[in-house]
């Protein structure tokens, strides 16, 4: 029998093959890749430069005229002078469409409309929700929420439609402004790209095999083989017997070509190995220190926020529990509640920019300062422009802080508070169903000199709940990147069950960490306190986990 013959193939052109191969994987993956990236940067260009447009239109337009204009249909000057203004923004910025609507049940009625096409909408001309995404959309305009980007390539061309709510001075929804900009130069910049950067991947993957062919002539396995064994023996000159490191000698392999270089590359390689494992067991050791110095500034950190409850087991007139979660070892969060007198209860809860140590570090700062503002009487307003005042004296770093502060009243349950940059609290009145505090928010601590900021009050009842939070609780997000939002928080709250501040603030927590599922939660810095007023005997068992006041 006739034996086969054996084809037998170079190293070099199966070196050859499998780079080829694995640049030509590694180039459909840079195309992509570099496409997407290049798409999404341009894309979220355009969404930004839609939304702030908008939001420019928005900042146009008088909030409490949408209604009298809507009711009256009676084109003014100050109307037309308005509509102006918009067609100059339309104008300036290349927007395709631009209108200002007022959302209902069943469509929108048009308020004003850049277009001066004998097709443009009239004041109080009524069309229904557009199906798909305007449609869905419908109880977020309802409600006044900022709507995601709408792309549509209706007749009217590729468009990208940004919706910005208008808002009056309580913070309720009086219209939209909807700024519609063109995607088509965008798409075909985008095709373009692909073409050029797959022309140019292909080249080079090409001109790679052709390198490498003509590389691979001469007889590889020998010298190869040679630097594996000796490569392989590195351990063994690592630790020789006399206690010095040994580095790779081989004769004949310090040549000036590629093989050459390998040689001394590995060679280069084994002393930096040397190098590397000395600088690691340093590393290494300085780590284990810092992590012990963390772990003490974490106890500092938590030694400093009120801890023990109950925390006035002497007054029955109210309760209050608080808890905090960092995000990492130490953080910015932070929450204090003392008597400034015998009749004066304050709350405090604040949020510095950034994590780590320079926020815990500001975050002693502002803590100390409010405190010691507080303690001398003064109005919570007149609190928060003095720490103002201070905090942005040398603070080179650029850091701030958003805080709320309360001051109640024991004996007549009135509170005077003031909110600077803050998260709206939620207040539950008796047995009814949560409410966000509305006031407008004064400007962040330590965000520019001089602010003055201005002081709300409240008259609380028995039974009256007070919950306070930071963005760490509303912004914690899910596996799918979406964030638990204001709404689903009020939402936890309405249905909780509860008996004690600290039971609510363990029901919050629980459906919080059930929302997050098993994405990193460490990455989320949460602080929260609920205070009632006035409120039943309560036991408290453990240290909190979040900060809470009802």
């Amino acid at each position: 029998m006739r034996a086969k013959k054996t084809i037998r193939i170079s190293l070099g052109v199966k070196t050859a093959i499998g780079i080829v191969f694995i640049a030509a994987i590694l180039s459909a993956v840079a195309i992509i890749f570099g496409y997407q990236t290049y798409k999404k940067a341009l894309d979220n260009q355009l969404i930004q430069n839609a939304f702030n447009l908008a939001q420019t239109m928005a900042a146009e337009v008088d909030a409490d005229s949408i209604d009298r204009y809507l009711e009256s249909g009676i084109e003014d000057d100050a109307y037309r002078e308005t509509r102006q203004h918009l067609i100059n923004i339309q104008k300036s910025n290349n927007i395709v469409y631009a209108v200002v609507t007022k959302p209902t049940e069943d469509g929108f009625y048009y308020i004003y409309d850049t277009d001066q096409s004998d097709e443009a909408f009239a004041l109080g001309d009524f069309q229904k929700f557009y199906p798909g995404d305007f449609l869905d959309n419908k109880q977020n305009f309802l409600a006044g929420n900022i709507i995601e980007p709408i792309i549509t390539n209706y007749e009217f061309g590729w468009l990208i439609s940004a919706l910005v709510p208008i808002k009056d001075a309580s913070g309720t929804m009086r219209g939209y402004v909807d700024v519609d900009l063109s995607m088509t130069e965008i798409k075909a910049m985008e095709q373009n790209f692909l073409v050029k950067l797959a022309g140019i991947l292909i080249g080079l993957t090409l001109l790679l095999a052709v390198l490498l062919l003509a590389a691979t002539r001469k007889m590889l396995v020998t010298p190869i083989n040679r630097l594996a064994a000796a490569a392989g023996d590195f351990v063994q000159r690592r630790e020789r017997a006399d206690g010095v490191r040994g580095v790779l000698e081989l004769s004949g392999m310090d040549t000036r070509d590629e093989l050459g270089h390998l040689y001394r590359s590995i060679r280069q390689m084994e002393s930096d190995i040397y190098t590397y494992i000395d600088d690691l067991t340093a590393v290494t050791a300085e780590k284990e220190r810092i992590g012990a110095e963390l772990d003490v500034a974490t106890h500092i950190q938590a030694s400093m926020l009120p801890c023990i409850f109950p925390a006035f087991p002497e007054r029955p007139e109210f309760d209050i529990y608080a808890s905090m979660q960092p995000a990492k070892e130490v953080g910015g969060d932070f929450y204090d509640f003392f008597l400034v007198d015998s009749d004066h209860l304050a709350i405090v809860i604040a949020d510095v920019s950034g994590k780590g140590v320079p926020a815990a570090l500001f975050m002693v700062i502002a803590k100390t300062l409010l405190k010691d503002h507080t303690q001398a009487g003064i109005n919570p307003a007149e609190v928060f422009s003095k720490v103002n005042q201070q905090l942005c004296e040398s603070n080179d770093e650029g850091m701030f802080v958003t805080a709320w502060m309360g001051v109640l009243e024991i004996s007549t349950r009135h509170m005077t508070f003031v909110n600077a940059g803050h998260n709206p609290p939620l207040l539950r009145k008796g047995t009814d169903c949560w409410e966000y505090l509305k006031q407008r928010s004064g400007f962040v601590l330590a965000g520019m000199e001089g602010m003055r900021y201005k002081s709300g009050e409240l008259q609380l009842s028995p039974g009256d709940t007070l919950y306070l939070y930071t963005d760490g609780v509303t912004e914690a997000a899910n596996s799918e990147e979406a964030l638990l939002g204001e709404a689903r928080l009020k939402e936890i709250l309405d249905t909780a069950v509860y008996d004690t501040c600290e039971q609510l603030l363990a029901v919050v927590k629980n459906d919080v960490e059930m929302f997050v599922g098993t994405t990193a939660t460490g990455n989320t810095e949460m602080g929260t306190i609920t205070a009632t007023a006035p409120a039943p005997s309560v036991t408290h068992t453990k240290k909190p986990d979040m900060v809470s006041v009802s």
